[in-house]
């Protein structure tokens, strides 16, 4: 054993055996249960203590053996397991040492796998990564109906399920699922399975609810046992289905990644490997490819973008004493548009408390109230909401066409067009008729927040609330502390925030505060480049290699050449020397178009008349000429972001990208990519972080 794997887990898993006489089993059950020793807050993981446990679990229920009918793996409260303990992976430095961790997690579950006796896994709650490894060793396997989530994570971190998932999932439940579970939904943000999906999928067998969960369990078991119950298991399609699932894979991983993570094509080979159903050659190559990704930049740089979003993002840096929070029982938003529409919703679902929508227009507020209540229709249809909820968030929700009806708010938020004297005006009229501790927010995307509280009577109780669209997926909330807010209404701000279940980052009030100011300026020198005489096509595939969600002109189309525009000249007025005003955008906005590119036939083609639009000049530059010029202006503008105190530390900055622009997690951020690259120091002089902090350790 190397040294790395001898390290003891900083919290121990144990695997804890009884003996249990089910009712018409011929023979005991050995029911082994994985618990840490803590609540549910402290999933259990599997490091190598862990492993241990639960092989010295199995030596023991081998030697009790003449007695046992079946073994069964069972959790703690919540949860089954999250999966690996990762804690160690900054100590591992040889390939060898990485081999060993693979080899420690097959040997242990294989024991469940090559039972002599039934073997079942009654997976009581959360299960991921290692977890549903564990699980799929079993024969058979139940789910409660109440676990939180389901799935295999690895391809988002960096990683391939290597202890056994590649190989065990496929042959389960079919490549094409497999490809599902395995790249699809990890790629997409990590997106988890609800119990129900993964019994549709035919990862496990049967269901109870949570109520009875592991009595009926072990009913069922009984009855496999006694041959009363055949599970049957649709036969696997081995054939073109298996090569299609894999073409699927890749263009998933294409869209996603561009070939920048090696990752989930690692996987996709290892589920290509196991249409032979040869177990040991796939557990070996499982090994020999989670060996690589274990010592790999690519892993490092996911483990430290988990951990600021599961630990930073839970204790942001700056936030002031929770004790100072103040309790909101009513809500009102100045506007009826989209942007007011999704935050009407949004509060009324999470703060379940009454929402006031106010507009001039009787039109828009019919309209706006009448989407959200569209919206929560479409949840009840969808079984996510009882009938009887669904009725009382809809009437919880009204429209208004004075701000009278804020005469009893604790909490107010414009959602208005981007003006600042149109603003102010509405704080004005707002504050007339609101209680004197009503927090006032702004939902504003660039625009000088303390000018905006300038003139009112109460200008410590105005706060920036920067959401981003769309407002229901996109996890991240800037808080901005404009000059003169106070502690108890930025402490509000900060409660409502985690209330709404966003990710808050504090800032400080500066001209498009960090996500903005980062992607206009990104965004900028690559239209730039076009000004100058790039072709459209070199300048948009630039920024390939990183492997971002989405290319620089669809970015643009995302957030809308008229909001960019603007934004560019927020920028400008506060830095011309670093932001520029592009004549070209100017005339996209100004001819209604709504992009660069038309999707006629489904792939990206410019738009002839765009070409028209564009005066270029006669200097243009090679993708990698561009995309220098890009990641340089990024490292120049976080550099002074941190210089300015916008926001406490560069990792905010990498939180920032992660949660409010889809930075990609195998990048780690912008700033470790930046040092990792050299594009750092050669700008900046520095880097702008120390040497093995994005090695941080973390745990899925």
């Amino acid at each position: 054993m190397t040294a790395v794997l001898e390290v003891p887990d900083e919290i121990v898993t144990r695997a804890l055996v009884r003996y249990v006489e089910v009712p018409g089993l011929p023979g005991e059950l050995a029911l082994i249960t994985l618990e840490n020793g803590l609540d549910h807050q402290r999933p259990s993981t599997f490091g190598t203590a862990g492993l241990a446990s639960l092989e010295a679990a199995m030596d023991e229920i081998e030697a009790h053996s003449p007695g046992i009918a079946a073994i069964a793996v069972t959790g703690k409260p919540f949860v089954f397991a999250v999966g690996a303990d990762l804690s160690v992976v900054g100590g591992i430095t040889t390939r060898e040492q990485a081999l060993e961790v693979g080899r420690r997690g097959h040997h242990a579950f294989r024991r469940l796998y090559d039972s002599a006796v039934p073997t079942f896994a009654f997976v009581n709650g959360a299960a991921m990564g290692g977890g549903v490894e564990l699980a799929l060793h079993c024969r058979y396997r139940t789910v409660s109906s109440g676990a939180a989530a389901i799935a295999l994570p690895e391809c988002f971190l960096g990683l391939v399920p290597g202890w056994g998932g590649t190989q065990l999932l496929p042959n389960l439940v079919g490549a094409d699922a497999a490809v599902t579970v395995i790249i699809e939904n990890a790629l997409n943000n990590n997106r988890m399975l609800r119990p129900a999906q993964a019994v549709a999928l035919g990862i496990f067998d049967a269901t109870f609810s949570p109520a009875d969960f592991l009595a009926q369990s072990l009913i069922w078991a009984a009855t496999v046992v006694r041959g009363e119950v055949t599970v049957q298991r649709p036969e696997v399609d081995r054939g073109q289905a298996w090569d299609a699932a894999l073409a699927r894979g890749k263009a998933i991983a294409d869209a996603k990644l561009h070939g920048a993570a090696p990752a989930p094509y690692r996987a996709l080979e290892l589920i290509g490997a196991a249409r032979d159903a040869d177990f040991d050659a796939g557990t070996a190559a499982e090994d020999e490819a989670e060996a690589d990704l274990l010592i790999s930049e690519e892993l490092r740089a996911g483990l430290y973008s988990f951990d600021l979003v599961q630990k930073r993002a839970k204790r942001p840096a700056g936030r002031p004493d929770t004790a100072l929070a103040r309790p909101v029982t009513k809500v009102g938003i100045v506007g009826a548009g989209l942007m007011a529409s999704q935050l009407a919703l949004l509060f009324a679902q999470r703060l379940e408390v009454p929402v006031v929508l106010t507009d001039i227009d009787a039109g828009r507020i019919e309209r706006g109230v009448g989407y959200v209540h569209a919206e929560i229709d479409k949840l009840r249809a969808r079984g996510r909401l009882s009938p009887d909820k669904a009725n009382r968030l809809k009437a919880s929700v009204m429209g208004s066409q004075t701000v009278d009806a804020f005469a009893d708010a604790d909490f107010v938020i414009e959602a208005v067009f981007e003006e600042l004297t149109v603003k102010r005006q509405v704080f004005a009229e707002v504050e007339a008729v609101v209680p004197p501790e009503c927090v006032l927010a702004t939902n504003t995307s660039s625009l000088p927040i303390t000018e905006m509280a300038a003139g009112l009577r109460h200008p410590e109780r105005v706060v920036g609330f920067h959401f981003f669209n769309p407002v229901a997926l996109l996890p991240l909330l800037e808080v901005v502390r404009a000059g003169q807010t106070d502690d108890a209404t930025l402490a509000t701000a900060f409660a409502v925030g985690k209330a709404l279940r966003k990710s808050c980052v504090l800032v400080k009030d500066a001209p498009a505060f960090v996500v903005n100011r980062l992607l206009t300026r990104f965004l900028g020198e690559v239209t730039a480049a076009v000004d100058e005489g790039t072709p459209f096509e070199v300048a948009d595939r630039a920024l390939a290699p990183l492997g971002l969600p989405l290319t620089p002109f669809m970015l643009l189309a995302l957030v809308g050449p008229a909001v960019a525009h603007h934004v560019s000249e927020t920028l400008h007025e506060a830095y011309p020397d670093r932001f520029g005003v592009s004549a070209n955008l100017g005339r996209l906005v100004a001819a209604g178009k709504s992009g660069i590119y038309l999707w006629d036939s489904g792939r990206p083609e410019v738009d002839p008349e765009v070409r028209e639009l564009f005066v270029s000049g006669d200097r243009p530059q090679s993708e990698e000429q561009v995309r220098d010029r890009a990641l340089a202006a990024l490292a120049e503008e976080a550099a002074l972001i941190l210089a300015e105190g916008v926001v406490a530390a560069a990792q905010d900055i990498d939180l920032c990208l992660l949660l409010g622009a889809g930075w990609p997690f195998h990048l780690g951020g912008i700033t470790p990519y930046l040092d990792r690259t050299g594009v750092s120091e050669r700008v900046t002089g520095s880097r702008f972080l120390p040497v093995g902090v994005a090695s941080v350790p973390a745990a899925f």
